[in-house]
């Protein structure tokens, strides 16, 4: 790979049925790169693919079957004859407070968003060994800064970031590079999801500048491509977000302190006006990942 094209280059995006995965598949085309599309929505992958004007293949899986996982793998090497670079984009979300939690989501968070990119990398690192390519694990913020109301994607997001950080230490001998990308809050379906959640709201709206906006996609986006030509070790898609890693440290003692006790306090009546009330995965990709397992366990 050469200046700022990815002419050829064979990508796969899990969860690139909406949001992230779809715009970086739509970017990543305009390079010139050949893609193969996997996420658990059909037709919307279907209609991704179709707006791109690319080489492009899509394969509906769950990324949490290492089964399926494997097949798919071997599938789009046959298919395209090399895989060059993976990113691993798929994932889920709840919050809510981890006592009103609902069991089934919030172990689905840690299933798609840790254990999906370890059966992504389990599946595809053989095809990345023999073209010597890079694996883009995406992280986020959450992985940089526990957060109340937010056990479960904080929990499933420092995983990732730590297995990403061992899995290049194991690799680039071999010539594959690792990269972990971390996004703040971004505008995408599944930050609107969260949204709606009154008191989860409220405590982002009460987070210090600049972590209490909500960022436009377009740029995320650039900058992970960007990283992906790069083949970069880490990509930062807001300029703050560099600046987190040396004082990541300090975090968990802050956000133990009486600050956040007392925007926990101010968050009760709102708890209290939605306690009972299921928190399911958040989102159009959440109700779409909790209709795809439904319909798989009911199938006869």
């Amino acid at each position: 790979m050469s200046g700022s094209s990815l002419d050829g280059q064979v990508v796969v995006v899990t969860g690139a049925a909406r949001g992230v995965g779809a715009l970086l598949a739509r970017k990543l085309a305009a390079r010139g790169a050949r893609l193969a599309l996997v996420g658990l929505e059909p037709d919307e992958l279907r209609n991704v693919a179709a707006s791109l004007g690319a080489d492009v293949a899509t394969w509906t899986a769950d990324v949490t079957d290492r089964e399926t996982m494997t097949k798919v793998a071997g599938e789009v090497v046959a298919h395209f004859g090399r895989v060059d670079v993976v990113v691993a984009n798929a994932g889920v979300a709840t919050g809510g407070p981890f006592l009103d939690s609902d069991p089934v989501a919030f172990d689905r968070v840690i299933h798609v968003n840790l254990l999906g990119s370890v059966v992504t990398a389990r599946a595809f690192l053989p095809a990345l060994i023999a073209s010597r390519g890079y694996l883009l694990q995406i992280a986020s913020l959450a992985a940089i800064t526990p957060a109340p109301m937010m056990a479960a994607y904080c929990a499933s997001k420092s995983g990732v970031e730590a297995f990403a950080h061992c899995l290049r230490a194991e690799v680039g001998y071999k010539g594959v590079k690792v990269g972990v990308a971390y996004l703040s809050w971004t505008d995408t379906d599944m930050v609107r999801g969260a949204d709606e959640d009154e008191a989860l709201r409220h405590l982002r709206a009460r987070l210090p500048w600049p972590a209490n906006r909500t960022y436009p996609l377009d740029p995320a986006v650039d900058r992970l491509v960007a990283g992906i030509v790069r083949r970069s070790p880490h990509v930062y898609t807001q300029w703050w977000l560099r600046g987190m890693q040396s004082v990541r440290g300090y975090l968990p003692a802050l956000l133990g302190g009486a600050l956040v006790q007392r925007e926990m306090r101010r968050a009760e009546p709102a708890l209290a006006r939605n306690a009972g009330v299921r928190r399911g995965l958040v989102g159009r990709g959440g109700a779409a990942d909790e209709a795809a397992r439904s319909s798989m366990h009911h199938t006869p």
